[in-house]
C-alpha cells in the first residue's frame, strides 16, 4: 500500500490505473481530478484534409478505443476519497448518462460543469456546431471542501481556450504529444475551488501531468497515474521544472 505521508510534491506512477488504485490507502485523497478517455473512436472521421491550407487534427488516439466503464471507477474512487473530498471528471455528451448511472446513488450529490472552449477546432464546412463544450461530472457528500464566498462565483461554467502555443507539451518532431491535453487555467480553477493547501490530488489518468502543474502551481501535493511511459517522462521534467 502506498506511504501517502512520504510524497513531497508529487509522485507519478507508471501503469495501469484499475490496478495501481488499489494501491492507494483508503480516504487519503483530497480531490480526484481526471480527465479519463471519452470513448469517441467510434465517431472518429480522421483528420481533415484540405487542398488549401494544413490539415485540421481530427484523430482520436489509440487508447480511446478501449472502452471506459463508469463503473469499474466508482467504488475505488469512493474508497481512496476522504469524507470532505471531491470529483470532477471531464467527459463527452456520450459518456454523461453513463457516470451518472454509475455515480449518482453513491454520493449526496452528482452535478455537472460545462467548460467553453473559447477557441475551438473550427469546422470549415459549416456543418454542424462547433465542438466547443466539454463537460465536468462533479461529485461530492455533505460537508465537502468548497472555497466559494459569492454567489456570482458559484456557475458551474467556466471559460477559457484551449491549449495553445507554449503550453502545448510537443514530442521530439515538434507536434502535440497528447491529443487532448488540458489547459491548466481550468484545472487550476477547480482545484481552488474543491480543495485546500497542501491537500493531495489524484489524477489517475495523468496525461502529461496537467493536473500536476496545476496543482504544483497551487501549493498542493499530487499523485498521477500513468499507462503510458512516453507521457510519464514528459510529466516528470514538466513538473521537475516547476519544484526545481
Amino acid at each position: 500500500m502506498l506511504d501517502i505521508n512520504r510524497i513531497d510534491k508529487y509522485l507519478l506512477i507508471q501503469g495501469n490505473c484499475f490496478d495501481k488504485l488499489k494501491e492507494i490507502p483508503d480516504k487519503s485523497i483530497d480531490l480526484i481530478l481526471t480527465d479519463p478517455p471519452y470513448n469517441l473512436a467510434n465517431y472518429s472521421t480522421g483528420n481533415m484534409r484540405f487542398e488549401w491550407r494544413s490539415d485540421i487534427n481530427n484523430d482520436i488516439a489509440k487508447w480511446d478505443e478501449t472502452i471506459l466503464n463508469p463503473y469499474d471507477l466508482v467504488l475505488d474512487f469512493k474508497r481512496v476519497l476522504k469524507p470532505k473530498g471531491n470529483i470532477f471528471i471531464f467527459c463527452s455528451y456520450n459518456l454523461l448518462g453513463e457516470f451518472h448511472k454509475a455515480f449518482d446513488s453513491e454520493f449526496d450529490t452528482f452535478q455537472f460543469m460545462v467548460w467553453h472552449k473559447t477557441n475551438p477546432v473550427p469546422n470549415i464546412r459549416k456543418s454542424s456546431f462547433l465542438n466547443s463544450c466539454e463537460l465536468i461530472v462533479c461529485c461530492w457528500n455533505k460537508g465537502h471542501t468548497w472555497n466559494f464566498t459569492k454567489q456570482n462565483e458559484m456557475h458551474n461554467f467556466l471559460e477559457a481556450p484551449i491549449c495553445m502555443g507554449k503550453e502545448r507539451i510537443k514530442d521530439e518532431h515538434g507536434k502535440n504529444l497528447h491529443p487532448t491535453q488540458k489547459p491548466v487555467s481550468v484545472l487550476g480553477k477547480i482545484i481552488q475551488i474543491a480543495s485546500n493547501e497542501n491537500d493531495i490530488i489524484l489524477d489517475c489518468f495523468n496525461g502529461v501531468g496537467s493536473s500536476g502543474a496545476a496543482a504544483l502551481s497551487n501549493n498542493r501535493k499530487y499523485i498521477g497515474i500513468e499507462i503510458e511511459e512516453k507521457y510519464i517522462t514528459a510529466s516528470k521534467e514538466r513538473l521537475n521544472n516547476l519544484t526545481n
